[in-house]
């Protein structure tokens, strides 16, 4: 990557985000870059175009369905998007604030990904069903903290 100059990288990210918003044209010509094929040209975009864009991550593809071994091409970047794209729209339908991008798509999953690899229990006192949360285990301050004292007049 760092054998590509400057001016190159600046020239072919102008005429990428251009292309937009077809977004293969895009991917191409970034991949056309030295040491850039289309995981890395997703991120570029990503970063530029959120709303048409999401980045390629290991952990995205490989929590969709029907997308696996990861294969690092065009086409099968087309194929992640197009579920990202069709996922995000869905998202939209049942979330009142309609702020679902391909981009904050991948960010969640990439995010759950990790956390479960980590093992780390970000969702237990979530309801995923409902709108709101739900308290699973008893805060165990909340019964050691001092009664506020009532002031009578």
């Amino acid at each position: 990557v760092a054998s590509n100059g400057e001016d190159v990288v600046k020239k072919s990210s102008k005429e990428a985000f251009g292309l937009l918003p077809d977004v293969q044209a895009a991917i191409t010509r970034l991949s056309s870059l030295k040491g850039v094929g289309p995981a890395t040209a997703s991120a570029v975009l990503a970063a530029g175009a959120p709303d048409l864009t999401a980045f390629m991550s290991d952990e995205a593809v490989e929590i969709l369905p029907g997308l696996k071994p990861i294969q690092y091409t065009a086409k099968h970047y087309a194929l992640y998007l197009d579920k990202m794209v069709a996922l995000a729209a869905k998202l939209n339908k049942v979330d009142p604030q309609r702020d679902w991008t391909p981009h904050r798509l991948e960010l969640c999953l990439w995010a759950m990904t990790t956390a479960a690899r980590l093992q780390l229990q970000l969702l237990t006192d979530v309801d995923v069903k409902g709108s709101g949360t739900q308290e699973k285990t008893p805060d165990p301050d909340r019964d050691q903290r001092p009664a506020k004292k009532l002031k009578i007049l």
